[in-house]
């Protein structure tokens, strides 16, 4: 099971896919000293999704990244997620999926931040909707090793019903990023 909550294939199987929270250890990071708020652009906020399946909310996710040109190959990017919604869910509950991986797309990291009121059945961990997401990309190498460090402060700030209560709630960017802020201050 990877870090994150979700569970992952074996390694070197033929249906491997990137998922490798645990796999790098290390001392301290550029990630670790970036504010997680730091990570995210306004132009990838969808403060309120259409989607009513998860190939749907997948879709939205990666539509924001290739309207914004921060990707070119939209179905390469979808491919990867849904290779690796395959082995296992990203959904991992409490009504947050975070849908992540590495490509040859991804030049930085990349994290599109999306919610929806109705929620979005992605075949949870606890078999509920799901509200909040976070899709997250990844270059397949690293240098300064910001993957790792980042979406394990994304599943620590989430950990704490109160955010993921207070981001159920926001409509606006300035509103999602003081919520982050504050989130990360409490901890």
């Amino acid at each position: 099971m990877c870090r994150c909550g979700a569970p992952i294939g074996r390694k070197g199987s033929p249906s491997e896919v990137e998922c490798d929270y645990d796999s790098e250890e290390g001392g301290e990071t550029v990630a670790q000293n970036k504010k997680l708020e730091e990570y995210f652009d306004e132009e990838l906020f969808i403060p309120e999704m259409k989607a009513s399946s998860k190939k749907e909310a997948l879709e939205e996710l990666v539509d924001a990244l290739a309207e914004t040109g921060k990707i070119h190959d939209k179905s390469l990017i979808l491919e990867m997620l849904e290779r690796r919604e395959a082995l296992g869910s990203t959904g991992i509950g409490n009504g947050v999926a975070i849908p992540h991986g590495r490509s040859l797309a991804a030049n930085q990291i990349m994290v599109v931040f999306g919610k929806s009121s109705k929620g979005v059945e992605f075949d949870s961990m606890d078999d509920k909707p799901v509200n909040l997401f976070f899709l997250i990309l990844a270059p397949p190498q690293d240098r300064f090793n910001q993957y790792l460090p980042f979406l394990g402060k994304v599943v620590e700030l989430i950990k704490d019903g109160a955010v993921r209560s207070r981001l159920a709630e926001v409509g606006s960017f300035q509103d999602f990023l003081k919520v982050l802020s504050e989130g990360q201050n409490d901890e």
